[in-house]
C-alpha cells in the first residue's frame, strides 16, 4: 500500500446466518438436519467491495437504510472479520461507533470520565490533564458528582462524546454522532469536524445527512443492495442520493436515470465576479402557481463541499409566491472572500415545511475566481449579502 493510502478495502464480503424458523430443541434441529431441510438462509451484507481512502480525504459513506453502512464500518473498526477479502489500515484507527459504551450508570459522571479513559488506553495522569476540558466541552460542570442514571439521555451523549474526541489516531470513523445533544451543542460538534478538516485529518463519516457530507467530505461513497453505485464528489453523490430515495422501495434502480428534470419550473442563471464582488442572478418562470415557496442558494466547491448557504425564509417574513408564467427574480450580490478556485451554484425551491421540493437545479451556475492581488484570508462564509427576489 502506497505511502498516501489511509486505507483499502479489497474485495470485502459480509455474510450472516440467519434462522427461518426457530429451533426449540436439539432434537427438533436434529429432525431437520435429518430430513434435510434448511433452518437457516445466508444474507450476503457486503459483496466484493473496493474502495480506497487517502491520507487527508475526509471521506463520506452513504446509503438507504439496509445497504450495508453499518456492517461495512464495524468491518472497518475491526468489529467483524470481512468473510473474504482485505482491510488495510495505514496508522491508527478510532472508532467513534456506539458513544457511551462502557459508561456505569451506577457510577458518577466523574468516575464515568476515568473510566472511560482507561478503556481508550489514557493513564490516570492523562486523564487528569484532560478532565477540565473533557467537562467545558460537555457543559456539565454542575453534574459530574451525579450518577450517570440521573443524566437525561442527551446529556450522557455530550459527556461519551467529549471523552471520545480526546482519543488520538491517524483516521476517525464517526457514525451518525453530528445529531448529538441540543443546537448549540450539535454546533460545537460541528466546529470540531470543520478543524479535523483544517488539520487534514483523516476521517470517514457514515451518515444520512446530505447537508453533513456537503459541508465535510471531499469525496463520497454511494451504496446500496450491498454493493457500490458511485465514488465521487459530494455534489453528485448527494443528488443521487436524494433520487435513490425518491425511487420506490422494491423498484430496480437505474442510475442513469436518477437526475430528473424539473417539468414545471424553468431557471435561467449567471454570475459575475470581479476581485470584490461576486453577483449572482437567476430567473424563475414557474408553469403553476405556489403560495409557500422558499428559495435557497449554495455556493460549493469543485469538490461539492458547501461554503455558503442562503435561504429566503431567513431573510424575509414567510413564504415566497410564484405565480404561472410570472417570473421570480433573485439578484445576489456578496463579498468575494473566495480563495481561487472553481465554485458552482446550486438552487433550489422547497415548501416552507419542506415537504415538498418543487425544483432543485444542481450546478446551476459555474464560476472561477482568481484573484489579480493576493487571496483573502479564509473567512466565515456565512457573511451579509445584498439581494432582491421579486
Amino acid at each position: 500500500m502506497s505511502n498516501d493510502v489511509a486505507l483499502r478495502v479489497s474485495n470485502v464480503s459480509k455474510s450472516f446466518i440467519l434462522p427461518l424458523e426457530s429451533t426449540k430443541n436439539f432434537k427438533h434441529f436434529s429432525m431437520s438436519v435429518f430430513r434435510g431441510t434448511n433452518t437457516y438462509r445466508n444474507l450476503e451484507i457486503i459483496r466484493n467491495l473496493s474502495f480506497e481512502v487517502k491520507k487527508g480525504d475526509f471521506y463520506g459513506i452513504v446509503g438507504r437504510n439496509g445497504s450495508g453502512k453499518s456492517t461495512l464500518l464495524k468491518l472497518l473498526a475491526g468489529i467483524y472479520s470481512p468473510d473474504g477479502g482485505e482491510i488495510e489500515v495505514n496508522g491508527s484507527l478510532v472508532p467513534f461507533i456506539e458513544l457511551g459504551v462502557g459508561f456505569n450508570p451506577e457510577l458518577s459522571g466523574r468516575e464515568n470520565v476515568y473510566l472511560n479513559c482507561a478503556l481508550l488506553g489514557f493513564t490516570r495522569a492523562h486523564t487528569n490533564s484532560m478532565y477540565d476540558e473533557i467537562v467545558d466541552f460537555a457543559e456539565l460542570h454542575d453534574f459530574m458528582e451525579q450518577k450517570l442514571k440521573n443524566y437525561s439521555s442527551g446529556m450522557q451523549v455530550r459527556l461519551a462524546f467529549s471523552v471520545a474526541i480526546m482519543a488520538q489516531g491517524d483516521i476517525l470513523i464517526l457514525d451518525e454522532i453530528l445529531a448529538v445533544g441540543d443546537e448549540t451543542f450539535q454546533q460545537k460538534c460541528f466546529s470540531y469536524f470543520a478543524k479535523l478538516k483544517k488539520e487534514k485529518k483523516t476521517v470517514i463519516l457514515v451518515t444520512h445527512n446530505m447537508r453533513s457530507v456537503q459541508d465535510f467530505c471531499n469525496k463520497v461513497l454511494l451504496i446500496d443492495k450491498s454493493g457500490i453505485i458511485e465514488e465521487g464528489n459530494a455534489a453528485e453523490i448527494s443528488r443521487k442520493y436524494r433520487k435513490l430515495n425518491e425511487a420506490p422501495k422494491n423498484a430496480a434502480v437505474d442510475t442513469e436515470k436518477l437526475f430528473a428534470s424539473v417539468d414545471s419550473i424553468e431557471v435561467k442563471a449567471s454570475a459575475q465576479v470581479d476581485d470584490a464582488v461576486v453577483r449572482l442572478n437567476a430567473v424563475f418562470n414557474s408553469s403553476v402557481d405556489i403560495d409557500d415557496a422558499v428559495v435557497s442558494l449554495v455556493i460549493c466547491k469543485e469538490t461539492g463541499e458547501w461554503v455558503y448557504r442562503w435561504t429566503s425564509n431567513e431573510q424575509l417574513s414567510g413564504a415566497v409566491e410564484f405565480t404561472s408564467n410570472n417570473p421570480c427574480e433573485l439578484s445576489f450580490e456578496i463579498e468575494n472572500v473566495f480563495p481561487d478556485g472553481v465554485f458552482h451554484v446550486n438552487y433550489s425551491i422547497k415548501s416552507l415545511d419542506r415537504s415538498k421540493d418543487y425544483g432543485t437545479w444542481d450546478e446551476a451556475i459555474k464560476f472561477s475566481i482568481s484573484h489579480s492581488q493576493n487571496n483573502p484570508e479564509d473567512k466565515y462564509w456565512k457573511l451579509p449579502a445584498k439581494f432582491s427576489l421579486h
